[in-house]
């Protein structure tokens, strides 16, 4: 029996709930080949260094190994809107041209610069309400009752997405990130069932979002949706195959991150009472605090569409021209050539240049939306929840290993405070 990479082994189900072990055996080879011809990345200089690289490519099909795998169920061409690449699994030019068109209608128009921060008091009234229906209640589920309903609420007024169309696109997007599979365990016929129902699931949200944009063309609607069918900017309007991608996009991951930070925000201050105890007392320390808990625990651990345009010589190895290269954010950001003691939760960790957002043309433009929906949601949290207890340590996680969190997270409590 051939022995797994430490790759390998922080890909398997059974380690998700902490990977970390592994990484640490990453890092004692900056640059590492796996056994399928891909390239990991796992120390924070060689990850930011790659993440400003031109030679590294976002869009997978200029990588045969990549294409192949992105080929889906085997669709007609005509049905596979989903195949179209959005930003984050584009280069520029083309991901320069779109990203200026969704930064120009996500942040609001140029006379409202300050639109995101004007969406605090309703995401404090989004918590305000959330805690609310905890009152008399001994045990919660952070996720469930917290963690989700917050990210998925604000995203879907953000993108004009009515929320009644939210059971059908929760459930969608959650059996497509349980069968997105790179580790040893994705040719098991469960795994193979799971990307079986995971692509069907992926072809109805792509349908819903692409008959809400029709409806938007012939009626225009509030969101940034709506806005962008309409656009009349320089860049000219975005083909609708390109805008249905894009719209999944910014709907899947406008909001699992989010649930995701916020999940783990709250298990991390649980396992580390000085520091629950210490924001406590110091809330300002919010702001530094949330940086740290996402550089403690990535929402995002690595991305999976990314390739090298040319040999590329790195920490004395040779990424070759074609080969795909995954850059480990989860590892990087515990990195301690970078970070001191980065197994340590320090609220107030000076020069904090995690990963956690990525770095470079892919840094992700929903970041001042999703801090501030954490800043709130943790703030309300450690300040109103008495009590707050672990049931289970560690929590069942979710099987997807890019968007790596805990898919339930029950804690116990003594009652919400005003």
């Amino acid at each position: 029996m051939v022995e797994e990479t430490p790759w390998q082994q922080a890909l398997r189900y059974a380690n998700r709930a902490d990977p970390y072990p592994f990484y640490k055996e990453l890092r004692k080879t900056p640059v590492s080949r796996q056994p399928d011809g891909s390239y990991v990345v796992s120390t924070y200089r060689e990850v930011v260094s790659l993440l400003h690289d031109t030679r590294i490519s976002s869009d997978p099909t200029k990588c045969p190994q990549l294409a192949s795998t992105m080929e889906g169920s085997g669709e007609p061409t005509a049905e596979r809107e989903f195949m179209v690449p959005d930003i984050i699994s584009s280069d520029p030019p083309e991901h320069d041209r779109y990203r200026r068109l969704m930064m120009r209608h996500f942040y609001g128009p140029p006379d409202a610069p300050d639109w995101i921060s004007r969406l605090e008091p309703d995401i404090r009234r989004i918590v305000g309400d959330l805690l609310g229906k905890l009152r008399g209640k001994t045990r919660l589920d952070v996720v469930d009752d917290f963690a989700y309903p917050l990210p998925v609420t604000l995203i879907s007024k953000v993108l004009g997405v009515p929320m009644e169309y939210e059971p059908r696109f929760h459930a969608w997007i959650e059996s497509a990130l349980d069968s997105f599979d790179l580790g040893p365990e994705a040719s098991s016929p469960e795994a193979e069932s799971r990307k079986a129902e995971g692509d069907k699931s992926y072809r109805e949200f792509q349908r819903l979002l692409s008959r809400l944009i029709d409806q938007y063309a012939q009626e225009p609607g509030p969101g940034m949706l709506s806005a962008m069918v309409h656009d009349d900017s320089p860049d000219g309007p975005m083909p609708k195959s390109a805008l249905v991608s894009n719209a999944m996009l910014l709907l899947f991951a406008g909001h699992e991150t989010t649930v995701n930070l916020i999940a783990h925000s709250v298990l991390t201050l649980l396992r580390h009472p000085d520091a629950l105890e210490k924001l406590r007392r110091r809330p300002e320390l919010i702001v530094p605090g949330v940086e740290e808990l996402l550089r403690y625990e990535s929402s995002v651990q690595f991305w999976f569409t990314r390739s090298a345009l040319d040999d590329i010589e790195i920490a004395g190895t040779t990424i070759p021209k074609g080969a795909p290269v995954f850059l480990a954010y989860g590892s990087a950001n515990r990195d301690p050539q970078r970070f001191t003691h980065p197994d340590e939760v320090d609220l107030e960790r000076p020069d904090n240049q995690h990963l956690g957002y990525s770095q470079g043309v892919h840094f992700c433009f929903g970041a001042p939306l999703a801090r501030l929906e954490v800043q709130v949601a943790v703030d309300e949290f450690v300040r109103r929840v008495e009590n707050p207890r672990l049931v289970d340590d560690p929590p069942p996680y979710r099987r997807n290993q890019i968007f790596r969190g805990p898919s339930h997270l029950l804690v116990d409590i003594d009652g919400v405070r005003d």
